[in-house]
């Protein structure tokens, strides 16, 4: 396995992100090894919210976060995935798998072993967030669920999954602009759009994706979430992650482990909030199966906040996790 790290030199002087770097060693399948970057800001004996991020961030999404969690009395840890961040990143995009990504992440979790922890996840942070809690559920005191999704077979039978497959088939390749237009007109097959462009486009780029799902302005900001990238060879996480989401045929062992999952949630008993935004397009509507399948959860909507709520609406979603973590 080929594996690639950021030069330093790109994170110097990123705006409102003067964290000290953490590093912890994980091994791949081929025995390589991987180091995996994380933030820990706060009281060390403090409870401690596990803020997982998604697609194509990494841990400068919750810099605004940290300071107001932190400040209420709580400890923060913020890895960045594989392939994101400070994190190395193998090159080949067939380097990546969704079982890859949690058990790199299980390595990391356990070699810190961490406990005591309210999870804190948003889009692919809730994919693999989620199944580290289905695996470690003694690990986590609590969960915070926002924007994300865990597809099943429950949601996704044999016969759905068959017909996405024809779907997908059918989709041109588009550039950012086509999946912009699929993801305001609302159909159904939005997110094929978005997997085609992601894997495939020549004109794949971090930032047209931020343009796509987010409404940042600050050339400075872009800046700091394009830093792990410095050319296309480093981007084929990012590249890859949309087509991991496990909705296709091939997918299915994947929906049954996700399966596993489903059956932990709604069976242990943990304090469970659901803190949807307002204004994304990606996963409107998303929170409705945790809701209906796992008893006693909490649901707020978080208003103000597109895909990436933590950089649209960080004042709004950190307090109600704070007043999660105060009523639990």
């Amino acid at each position: 396995m080929e594996v690639l790290r950021t030069p330093e030199a790109r994170f110097d002087g990123l705006k409102d992100y003067a964290f000290a770097a953490h590093y912890h060693v994980v091994t791949a399948d081929d025995g390589t090894e991987l180091r995996v970057h994380y933030l820990d800001e706060g009281p060390r004996d403090a409870p401690a919210l596990l803020c997982i991020h998604g697609e194509p961030s990494w841990s400068y999404l919750y810099r605004k976060m940290i300071p107001l969690l932190t400040g209420a009395g709580y400890r923060v840890i913020a890895p960045d995935l594989v392939g994101f961040g400070k994190s190395d990143k193998p090159a080949a995009m067939d380097d990546y798998t969704y079982s890859a990504h949690v058990d790199w992440m299980n390595q990391w979790l356990r070699g810190l072993d961490l406990k005591g922890l309210t999870l804190v996840c948003q889009d692919w942070g809730g994919l693999i967030g989620l199944r580290l809690f289905g695996d470690n559920p003694d690990r986590f005191d609590r969960l915070v669920i926002a924007n994300t999704g865990l597809p099943g077979t429950a949601m996704l039978t044999d016969d759905v999954s068959a017909m996405m497959a024809q779907m997908f088939a059918m989709v041109p390749v588009p550039d950012a602009a086509m999946v912009g237009e699929q993801f305001r007109n609302g159909g159904p097959g939005a997110f094929l759009y978005w997997v085609k462009y992601a894997s495939e486009s020549p004109s794949f780029s971090v930032r047209d994706v931020f343009g796509l799902l987010s409404n940042i302005s600050d050339e400075v900001v872009l800046d700091g979430y394009c830093a792990p990238f410095p050319d296309d060879s480093f981007i084929a996480g990012a590249r890859k992650f949309p087509a991991l989401v496990p909705l296709l045929p091939q997918h299915k062992d994947e929906r049954l482990k996700n399966d596993a999952v489903w059956k932990v949630l709604e069976t242990c008993g943990k304090p469970v909030l659901t803190a949807f935004s307002d204004g994304d397009p990606v996963t409107k509507g998303g929170e409705a199966p945790f809701i209906a399948r796992i008893p006693g959860v909490k649901n707020v909507t978080v208003e103000g906040g597109g895909h990436f709520l933590q950089e649209d609406a960080p004042d709004a979603f950190a307090r109600e996790i704070i007043a999660f973590m105060n009523a639990s």
